[in-house]
């Protein structure tokens, strides 16, 4: 399961997140960012290669099992 943001951190703030299958189709950001100040959402394609990087902010993915 993806880590959740809590409700009082900045959006984008952890620059790695792993994610599991659960957690796919992936996007960025993901559930429990604080939209108000963030990116507009892109998906990112991690199934072939186990890791994505968002174009907009950065952060780093990991497909972990």
């Amino acid at each position: 399961m993806a880590k959740q943001a809590s409700a009082t951190a900045l959006p984008n703030a952890q620059t790695v997140q792993e994610v599991t299958r659960k957690d796919l189709p992936l996007h960025c950001p993901t559930a429990g960012t604080s939209l108000w100040n963030s990116h507009p959402r892109v998906f990112l394609p991690i199934e072939e290669t186990g890791k994505a990087k968002c174009p907009y902010c950065g952060t780093e993915y990991r497909l972990v099992e």
